[in-house]
C-alpha cells in the first residue's frame, strides 16, 4: 500500500514540478518581452498582462499542492502542537477530513463559477490569429487546484490510516 501511495505521490510531483517550469518560463519570456516592447517600441502585447495574472493563478494552486505533499502550506496547528505523540495521529486525522472537505466544497464552488462563466461565453481576451479566448479556460485551475489539493490530503489521510493500521510499516 505504502509503495504505491509513493508512486501515485511522486508522479504527481513529478508532474506538478513540469508544469511550474513550463508556467514560470513563460511568464518570465512574457513578462520580459512586454518590458521590451514598452520601453524601445512604445506598444506591447495587449492581452499579456491579464494572460500573466491567470498564469499566476495556476503557478499559486500546483504550488500549493506541492506545499500540501511536504506539508508545508498554511495551517492553523495549535491543537497538534499541544496534543501528545500518542494522540497527534487521530488529531490530524480530524483535521484531514476537516481539509479534505473544505477543499471538495471549494472545488465545487469552483466548478460552478467555472460553468457559469462558460455559460456566459465570457471572453478574457483575443489574440490577433487565434480569436477570442474564453475565461473559463483560464479559470479551470480554481476546481482542479482545490480537486488537487484534496487528493493531496487524501492521500496524506490513507496514509496517515495505514500507519494507525499498520504501525510497523512506517519508515
Amino acid at each position: 500500500m505504502q509503495k504505491i501511495l509513493n508512486t501515485v505521490d511522486r508522479t504527481l510531483a513529478a508532474v506538478e514540478n513540469s508544469m511550474i517550469v513550463a508556467l514560470v518560463t513563460i511568464m518570465v519570456i512574457m513578462a520580459f518581452t512586454q518590458v521590451l516592447l514598452r520601453n524601445f517600441f512604445d506598444s506591447g502585447i495587449l492581452w499579456g498582462d491579464i494572460f500573466l495574472r491567470h498564469l499566476v493563478l495556476w503557478v499559486g494552486f500546483i504550488g500549493a499542492s506541492l506545499a500540501t505533499r511536504d506539508e508545508k502550506h498554511i495551517s492553523i496547528d495549535a491543537l497538534s502542537r499541544l496534543a501528545s505523540l500518542r494522540v497527534l495521529p487521530y488529531v490530524k486525522f480530524i483535521t484531514d477530513v476537516a481539509t479534505i472537505t473544505v477543499c471538495i466544497i471549494l472545488a465545487n464552488a469552483g466548478y460552478k463559477f467555472v460553468a457559469s462563466e462558460k455559460a456566459a461565453n465570457t471572453i478574457l481576451f483575443k489574440v490577433t490569429g487565434l480569436g477570442d479566448m474564453p475565461a473559463w479556460i483560464f479559470q479551470l485551475i480554481i476546481p482542479l487546484g482545490f480537486g488537487l489539493i484534496a487528493f493531496r490530503f487524501i492521500l496524506k489521510f490513507v496514509e496517515r490510516i495505514w500507519h494507525i493500521i499498520q504501525p510497523s510499516a512506517q519508515n
